[in-house]
């Protein structure tokens, strides 16, 4: 099952048990995922059929990122209250994400994304992340394995 009917349906059964915070968190991603559709149509690829996969687990990630942001935010302005709200969305998006991968499993993602594109200096370094997240998005914090990777081709 893709990630869009796994959306879908669990936006049905969040209906059905009438959890209102989790039928909010989950209409928000799909409006992500539908203005991505729409883009994509008008855009200059005009893809009839919507988002692959791959794209919609980025919509996923973006939408972790924000809130995290937005609930640090929160907690350094006293509001306890908003940022419990978003680390909560974060669950309920967490749901659709692969599993993170630990530090040696990274690091072994790593030193293969090195040795299968034959990287060897910094300037390869736009070939390993690409690799990286043909292989693992979602599974990832590019944020955090962009200066690893870095270390790793100059060091």
């Amino acid at each position: 099952m893709g990630l869009r009917s796994r959306v879908n349906s669990a936006l049905k059964d969040a209906m059905k048990s009438r959890e209102a915070e989790r039928l909010s968190t989950l209409r928000l991603i799909n409006a992500a995922i539908k203005d991505r559709d729409i883009a994509a149509r008008t855009g200059e690829e005009g893809g009839a059929e919507g988002v692959s996969d791959d794209e919609v687990l980025g919509i996923l990630g973006k939408m972790v990122k924000q809130r995290q942001e937005s609930a640090r935010a929160y907690e350094e302005g006293g509001r306890l209250d908003l940022a419990e709200r978003e680390l909560a969305e974060i669950v309920v998006i967490g749901e659709f994400l692969p599993r993170q991968l630990d530090e040696a499993e990274t690091e072994a993602a790593l030193d293969r994304a090195i040795a299968d594109t034959g990287a060897s200096s910094i300037r390869d370094m736009g070939k390993v992340m690409a690799e990286l997240k043909a292989r693992h998005t979602g599974q990832l914090d590019f944020g955090k394995v962009g200066p690893m990777v870095k270390n790793k081709l100059t060091g």
